[in-house]
């Protein structure tokens, strides 16, 4: 796990192209802080790491690394966990080894079969840079999933820079710090920035599953070597429960199994929920000693999963440690997530993610993660009420609205303390905000006004700026396609990558702790999504398999409860604890002085949220964060 960065450009001289690649590569130290080398050609090229230890802790392992030829130049961030079987099979066709990297596996695998087909036996996450002396060419790869970030930028007139964070572009001679008003306009709808776009003109995210190749003399070429739907379609048919359940178990153990393999001290997160548990459970079923997990907890009703966390620990046998955050703590983090986050970004549970990061740090160097269960195995609840809209979506429009009026009778706070005299075993979090959303789908007359207010935060964003943006389109279902499969699709080949996975990547790398994603290989998403809705969705609740399968192991006692998600009571602190800092981004004063958003829409959506009339915590938790981003990076 690491940093990487650098640059090609012909027109330049190697010491010069040096000099810019070290301070690009310095620039993320925090990702690396073990390690870090830059190489230079006088052909125009320099690549740079910073190396977080990892696998092989010896120098044989340090990067940009040789192939064994020399025609090679590989930098790259991440881990392939299939790289043992890969050198069996390269060693028995006489490759020859110095050390004991995956990298060097991966450079092994290009020499004997090309980059292409090396890359589609790759199992694990990466972002790579790789050099090719005989054709003078600079590649660039991206994992299938998006776990590993990657950026780049047009240099000079033939050449191209990238790097593993925005931050190492502001290292870069002639880049150009100027916001695009479209990516500023998606990030207010969805609080992140959706791929390709970046804060920043010009610069881009290479998409999941991308791959850029740059000639001389030509202009970049970008092309996806692998595609989820095109995974999905290659799925062999399930003929059964039976079946389906006997293969993921055994995929799963194979990939957890693998994941496990390090050289340093690993444990897992753990929020005692299906996904994270499932995973410690095949963890500790795997190893001979207690597996060390890590969670968080609050002091707040609703969204405090610690003691089921705890609960699930001392089932598995698990060596289990509990942090509990207050708002004091959480103060004291939220104003360095602009540095930590370098594009504005404002998932809330981003706080809890780099807190236990934080905590797990402290005891291990790599943490498995349960992120992805949601998208390959239809766990969120837009999945689930899915096929309840499709029936709904028929009734008469006149009936549809009184019902959605009268949800929005009392608003969520109101709910909320209705929901309060249930007893706390049927209690659903967040009550009152998920029956209002229930209402924005009883008005729904087509899917996409059934997605959007879903993932929306603010779908009046143009209203917010001075300069508005076009609103962003959705993959498009494809003929045949299943509602629910269709609709994991779309959350996996946006919210999945933009959100989720770098939301875990930032928090970790901010503190030097790889986190390892399972349930996010490759196979292991595209045999989800494959699924037949009936094998994924029963009795109201998604995620079945993983259910079943997690029943093997723990009580369904232990883990059967209401979904609540990571989340934080991001709406009472704002109106507690975190309401003079949020007062102060969202003052007049504060809102108008760079001109880009409009303050009178946004301070009555704040009165709203304080008021109790509205909760507005996630679209202001959106404009506080993109607040906070441009007083860290538009600094005079």
């Amino acid at each position: 796990m690491c940093g990487i960065a650098g640059l090609l450009d012909p027109s330049s001289g190697s010491d010069r192209l040096r000099e810019i690649a070290a301070a690009m590569t310095a620039s993320l130290q925090h990702r690396g802080p073990d390690d870090g080398d830059v190489w230079a050609d006088p052909a125009g090229i320099a690549l740079g790491q910073r190396r977080l230890s990892i696998i092989d802790l010896s120098p044989l392992g340090r990067q940009p690394m040789a192939s064994h030829s020399g025609r090679y130049m590989l930098t790259y961030n991440g881990e392939i966990y299939n790289f043992q079987a890969l050198r069996r099979e390269l060693e028995a066709a006489g490759a020859q080894f110095r050390g004991h990297s995956d990298t060097e596996v991966m450079l092994a695998g290009i020499e004997a079969w090309g980059l292409e087909p090396c890359l589609a036996r790759l199992q694990g996450m990466f972002a790579l840079a790789l050099w090719d002396h005989e054709t003078r060419t600079l590649s660039l790869a991206r994992d299938r999933v998006g776990i590993k970030p990657l950026y780049w930028y047009p240099v000079g007139t033939d050449g191209i820079a990238f790097a593993s964070e925005t931050r190492a572009f502001h290292l870069l001679p002639g880049f150009e710090k100027r916001l695009d008003a479209a990516a500023v306009s998606d990030y207010l709808r969805f609080n992140y920035i959706p791929t390709p776009r970046s804060i920043w003109q010009g610069l881009r995210k290479l998409p999941p599953g991308g791959l850029l190749i740059k000639r001389p003399g030509a202009a970049p070429e970008e092309r996806r070597y692998w595609t989820l739907e095109q995974a999905i379609a290659a799925e062999p048919a399930i003929s059964s429960e039976t079946e389906a359940t006997s293969r993921l178990h055994d995929l799963l153990r194979e990939t957890v199994r693998d994941h496990m393999i390090s050289d340093v001290p690993l444990g897992a997160f753990l929020s005692g929920g299906i996904d994270s548990s499932l995973v410690a459970a095949l963890m500790q079923s795997q190893s001979a000693r207690p597996v060390k997990t890590f969670t968080i907890g609050y002091g707040e009703a609703g969204y405090d999963e610690s003691h089921a966390a705890e609960a699930v620990a001392k089932h598995l046998g698990c060596e289990h440690t509990t942090l509990t955050v207050t708002p004091a703590e959480a103060l004291e983090v939220i104003p360095g997530l602009p540095a930590i986050y370098d594009e504005p970004f404002a998932d809330a549970s981003q706080i809890p993610t780099y807190l236990v990061a934080r905590l797990t740090r402290r005891h291990v160097t790599v943490a498995l993660s349960g992120d992805g269960g949601d998208e390959g195995f239809a766990g969120y609840n837009r999945h689930v009420m899915a096929p309840a809209w499709q029936n709904y979506a028929t009734w008469p429009g006149p009936l549809r609205q009184g019902l959605a009026g009268a949800l929005r009778l009392l608003n969520p706070a109101q709910w909320d303390g209705a929901a309060s005299l249930l007893p706390a075993s049927l209690r659903p979090p967040q009550f009152g905000e998920k029956l209002h959303k229930l209402a924005g789908t009883l008005q729904a007359e087509s899917l996409e006004q059934y997605y959007r207010p879903l993932v929306e935060q603010w779908p009046e964003a143009s209203l917010l700026l001075q300069q508005p943006g076009p609103v962003p389109g959705f993959p498009k279902r494809k003929s045949g396609e299943d509602l629910v499969a269709y609709l994991q699709r779309l959350d996996a080949e946006t919210y999945l990558h933009d959100d989720v996975l770098t939301k875990v990547d930032r928090a970790t790398m901010a503190v030097a702790l790889e986190a390892r994603v399972p349930l996010l290989d490759h196979r292991v998403l595209s045999f989800g999504l494959a699924l037949p809705r009936s094998m994924k969705l029963r009795d109201g609740k998604g995620k079945w398999p993983l259910r079943h399968l997690l029943g093997r192991y723990v009580p369904p006692e232990l883990f059967e409860r209401p979904k609540s998600g990571f989340a934080v009571p991001i709406g009472a602190w704002l109106r507690g604890p975190l309401r003079d800092w949020a007062e102060d981004l969202l003052s007049e004063t504060a809102l108008n002085e760079t001109g880009l958003l409009r303050a009178a829409p946004i301070r009555q959506a704040w009165q709203e949220h304080l008021s109790g009339r509205a909760n507005r915590q996630y679209g202001l938790w959106g404009v506080l964060m993109l607040q906070a981003w441009q007083r860290q990076w538009l600094k005079p």
